[in-house]
């Protein structure tokens, strides 16, 4: 076994843990979940059957990665934020065919006690300020908060907010890596 798991965490039989991850207190990983290289999991955080985590992803303490979530390679998942896979739960009414996908792509960020409503894609390197309700889909280095969230900036994939308008067009650099940023009808690249 070329991965850590704590003697309090239970790994079901089946699931797939990639080479120096670390899998910390009372960890639940179920038997269908694909965990890849280099990867951190807090205590406490449960992992469903349906669930697709890249490479050195980090979960931090209290987090469910429930089924039909799919986290990128790179992606930061902060104490305590949420993820659902039902749109309108109900206790009395069986909805396990009807879990939405959320992906979240590379490099993302979601803050600490933000939640994310099922059924959305997040954008690579964009992130989601603590305590923010994601309920839409989420540009690529888009800098999101509030409740429901909305864009009130660019975040560079360092980390850095960018001086770009949030429509329109325009280019900015970042200070620490030296990466220029297009906007352009909307979107943000790397030139």
């Amino acid at each position: 076994m070329s991965y850590h798991v704590h003697e309090s965490a239970i790994v079901d039989e089946g699931a797939q843990i990639g080479a120096n991850t670390r899998i910390w207190h009372f960890v639940h990983v179920c038997g269908g979940a694909h965990i890849g290289e280099g990867c951190s999991l807090g205590q406490n955080v449960f992992v469903g059957n349906k669930v697709i985590i890249g490479n050195n992803v980090k979960v931090q303490n209290n987090v469910s990665v429930y089924d039909n979530v799919y986290l990128e390679d790179d992606v930061f998942c902060g104490p305590s934020m949420v993820f659902t896979n039902v749109y309108n739960p109900r206790s009395f009414i069986e909805r396990k065919t009807e879990y939405r996908d959320t992906i979240v792509k590379r490099g993302a960020t979601l803050g600490a006690n933000s939640t994310v409503v099922c059924g959305v894609t997040i954008g690579e390197y964009s992130l989601v300020g603590a305590g923010a309700v994601i309920n839409k889909d989420v540009k690529p280095f888009a800098l999101m908060v509030g409740v429901p969230a909305k864009q009130i900036g660019w975040i560079s994939k360092y980390g850095e907010q960018l001086e770009l308008p949030i429509e329109g067009n325009g280019t900015a650099i970042c200070e620490h890596t030296g990466e220029q940023y297009q906007l352009e009808n909307g979107f943000v690249s790397i030139k």
